[in-house]
């Protein structure tokens, strides 16, 4: 199972290109489905973003395996253990109501294997925490759910943590945002070549 893990977070940036691909094919775009899409995807970047300025470029690691210097439990942390890839569902299922292609089986299949592969690459995120901050992880670990966000704040002074940066955070999701626009762009232009 480690083999795997290491594997899929090796490739973990390449893995929505399938679907992608089946969502500019088979996409039936509406104008209420793209404006729609849209706004989710802006949630879902906007959870990222603000998670990015705290955890800072550690998070566009892929090679060699997971890691971090801080046990980061500000900002989307405190209510939720995972907002990056709490936001990076937010924003698949943003843009397969933007596309609706195969509605809603290709936006279920792909919750489905998006969900198998996080689940899979947070186990081996929370054995390098859990060995690396051994009681201020477990404390976190079970007062903030792994991957539906709560209300409540999680506080602890006791843990060290990165100060909020913005532009790190923007410099760091600079792919992510070019990936969206590129995409949102093609489902535009997809949807007024065949209205």
């Amino acid at each position: 199972m480690k083999k795997l893990s290491k594997k899929i977070f090796q490739y973990r940036s390449y893995t929505p290109l399938p679907f992608l691909i089946l969502m500019f094919i088979f996409q039936e775009a509406t104008l209420t489905s793209l404006i729609t899409g849209f706004c989710i995807v802006l949630i879902g970047e906007f959870i990222r973003l603000w998670g990015v300025s705290y955890a800072g470029s550690e998070t566009r690691t892929t090679g060699g395996g997971v890691g971090g210097t801080y046990l980061v439990v500000s900002g989307p942390f405190a209510h939720v253990r995972n907002p990056l890839y709490f936001g990076n569902i937010i924003i698949y299922i943003g843009i397969g109501v933007m596309s609706m292609a195969l509605y809603p089986y290709l936006l279920i299949i792909a919750a489905m294997f998006f969900y198998f592969q996080y689940f899979t690459i947070i186990r081996e995120e929370e054995s390098f925490l859990r060995n690396k901050f051994s009681e201020q992880f477990t404390d976190y670990f079970n007062k903030v759910p792994r991957w539906m966000p709560t209300f409540s704040k999680y506080e602890n002074p006791g843990v060290e943590q990165p100060p909020f940066k913005l532009n790190m955070g923007l410099r760091s999701e600079k792919r992510t945002l070019q990936a969206i626009l590129l995409t949102t762009i093609t489902l535009i232009i997809l949807y007024w070549t065949t209205t």
